[in-house]
């Protein structure tokens, strides 16, 4: 069902963006904002979101009847996420709800990307938001609690309440959300959780047994107990909440993730909010249009409609949106025009904001003034590259700093190189590639590229680069590349990869990095090499090879293997 105009009147089925309600009057969008603000003395914007008082204001003002048919709602699960100080048991917590081991996969035992988890208990579904804990995600942890309806508040019962703890306590308040406080790790000796209890009391979280109206849950995520006490407070939590959505409004949903997939292209994560998403709609989301061509929910099944409260993952947009951005169903002619019109302008606020960046940098270099290391940042997703931009940022080291001069998602590209040749940046990549091209540069130039999969490393060392602490230094040479063509088991090895050596060399006992879809699923050693059923020391360029690497089985066809090993060498000063 769509938003029509039948006469003077205007059946709405929802919210509707600006630039679609003028669509609806047939006037333009400035005549709307005119209208708007002579009413109300407010201001609001092309894309900007209009509820029903704003639309039923706007109405009047035009002559026009605005009639709601938004169906009936219908009850829909709770969204959750999982908030509190680092290393105190999210992922662990939530890894024993779900009975999935996430914690082994994740670089460093910390999570580094929101994911989101539907869990069935006893016929009813809670939907999990992982929110990484580490300091240097408050603006995805930020977003985390503002999509949400409860926050379950960590609290390990050895540490107390910590910096994180306060700070996620005040973003789920400041969101509105309701908080359930789980006191994990009770199972260590000496845990004195009444103490614990005090801090969050002082917080203002005052349990029921104490008079005050927070729920809390005592558990051990690592041995699993209490965890059935938990959920069933999640459930009653939800029912005193009474929470619908409306299946038969326009479709409204958040993203909360996104990336970009070698194959499929751009991706969103996104819980919907209001209406049904289907496969087919089109849609808005942030400043991009799509089709949606296809639906995966979190255990990988795939979907042709979401309800209200269903996180699914989309294939089918135009450009990657940034977490946090909404996603709106809408006309396909509409959403091309306003995609237009907020990228073009995006486009023209980008160019206005990096010229000064780079001059101002030039000129305090040549003034003498405080020195700042200039950096590139490429990531696999943009809330980690948001995050790790920011923790950068603010790295100060006497009069010197670092400074992003640019960031972005996908592999290291040959633009990137060019513009570490222009402006002597460093290259910082994240969990993140190197396209061909750009590596001949890179090699060619001597450009420095520095590749991480812990964020911990890449912020120590810019601190280390800042106060000279790297020197000499190690740095990574590469032998070459292979590229898995078939997958195949052998009794004493386990997996072996066949693969054919598209570049370079492949070398026994180097380092290997496994790449799949352009990001790093895994670093270790070439422990095997074969030419048929030989045992051999280098494999060349054009010829194929069996590969084996310590500790991996799980390889793929399409997967790229790098050989390299590290040198040690003065250190370069930026």
């Amino acid at each position: 069902a769509k938003e029509e105009r039948v006469g003077k009147s205007v059946v709405v089925r929802g919210g509707l963006l600006l630039f679609e309600l003028a669509d609806l009057f047939k006037v333009e969008p400035e005549d709307l904002m005119d209208t708007y603000k002579k009413m109300t003395g407010e201001t609001i914007d092309i894309n900007s979101y209009l509820d029903r008082d704003i639309i039923e204001v706007l109405g009047e003002g035009f002559g026009y009847e605005i009639i709601y048919d938004e169906g009936e709602p219908v009850g829909r699960p709770p969204v959750v996420a999982m908030l509190g100080h680092v290393d105190h048991g999210k992922t662990t917590l939530l890894d024993a709800i779900r009975k999935t081991d996430y914690v082994s996969k994740e670089y460093g035992g910390i999570t580094q990307h929101i994911g989101a988890s539907v869990i069935d208990i006893k016929g009813k579904r809670i939907v999990f938001i992982d929110t990484p804990g580490h300091e240097a995600f408050t603006a995805m942890r930020a977003r985390g609690a503002q999509i949400t309806d409860i926050v379950v508040l960590v609290v390990a019962a050895d540490d107390g309440v910590m910096p994180q703890t306060i700070e996620a306590y005040n973003h789920a308040k400041f969101a509105g959300v309701e908080i359930i406080v789980v006191i994990n790790k009770i199972d260590k000796p000496g845990v004195n959780i009444e103490g614990v209890k005090r801090q969050l009391g002082e917080l203002g979280l005052v349990p029921e047994e104490w008079g005050g109206d927070t729920l809390f849950s005592e558990v051990s995520a690592l041995k699993g107990i209490n965890i059935d006490d938990l959920l069933e407070k999640i459930i009653l939590q939800a029912e005193m909440l009474e929470l619908e959505g409306y299946p038969d409004k326009r479709t409204r949903g958040v993203v909360i993730e996104s990336r970009l997939d070698k194959s499929m292209g751009p991706l969103a994560t996104v819980i919907v909010v209001d209406g049904t998403l289907r496969v087919g709609d089109s849609v808005l989301v942030g400043d991009y249009t799509g089709k949606i061509r296809a639906m995966i929910e979190p255990l990988g099944e795939r979907l042709t409609e979401a309800l209200p409260g269903t996180p699914v993952e989309i294939i089918g947009l135009s450009g990657i949106p940034d977490p946090g951005d909404y996603l709106y169903g809408m006309d396909e002619t509409l959403a091309k025009e306003l995609s237009k019109i907020l990228l073009d302008k995006k486009k023209k606020e980008e160019v206005a904001s990096k010229r000064p960046s780079l001059d101002e940098w030039f000129e305090l270099m040549k003034k003498g003034g405080p020195k700042e290391l200039p950096l590139i940042l490429k990531c696999d997703t943009f809330g980690t590259a948001e995050a790790i931009k920011k923790s950068i940022e603010q790295i100060k080291v006497g009069d010197y700093t670092a400074n992003v001069l640019h960031w972005g998602v996908g592999s290291i590209s040959e633009s990137d190189v060019m513009l570490s040749l222009t402006s002597n940046a460093v290259i910082i990549g994240f969990n993140v590639g190197i396209e061909p091209k750009a590596k001949k540069e890179i090699e060619k130039e001597n450009i420095d590229v520095r590749l991480y999969s812990v964020i911990y490393d890449v912020l120590d060392d810019i601190k280390d680069a800042l106060t000279g602490l790297l020197e000499p230094e190690e740095r990574e040479e590469m032998f070459g590349r292979a590229e898995v063509r078939e997958v195949f088991s052998v009794s004493k090895l386990g997996a072996v990869a066949g693969c054919s050596v598209i570049e370079g060399k492949m070398v026994r006992g180097s380092n290997v990095r496994i790449l799949r879809d352009e990001a790093v699923i895994y670093e270790g050693n070439l422990s095997s090499l074969k030419r048929f059923k030989d045992n051999v020391k280098e494999v060349q360029q054009g010829f194929e090879c069996g590969i084996g690497v310590d500790g991996f089985n799980d390889y793929e066809v399409g997967d790229i293997i790098e050989s390299f090993h590290i040198v040690r060498e003065k250190r370069r000063r930026a």
